[in-house]
């Protein structure tokens, strides 16, 4: 989407223009260019790639951690 916008931004469209076509706000826009704008489409897809399995991990350490307190209060009784 962004190297398309730029596309457009460089025919002389607006900003506006290009995010109405794109059906993404102004605001969005600029976010996602401020945080993919300077990636090549492989670092973007690579770093899409590592958010996704540092949320997985996370979720993974998380259903850990609980099992471990659940584990540790049914060993002292208190269940």
């Amino acid at each position: 989407m962004l190297r398309e916008a730029g596309v457009e931004l460089a025919r002389g469209a607006t900003v506006a223009q290009v995010c109405r076509k794109s059906g993404v706000t102004e605001p969005t826009y600029y976010s996602w260019r401020k945080e993919y704008g300077s990636l090549r489409m492989d670092q973007a897809k690579r770093l899409n790639v590592l958010e996704k399995e540092n949320a997985r991990l996370k979720r993974l350490l998380a259903e850990a951690e609980l099992d471990k307190a659940i584990l540790k209060e049914a060993a002292s009784g208190n269940f």
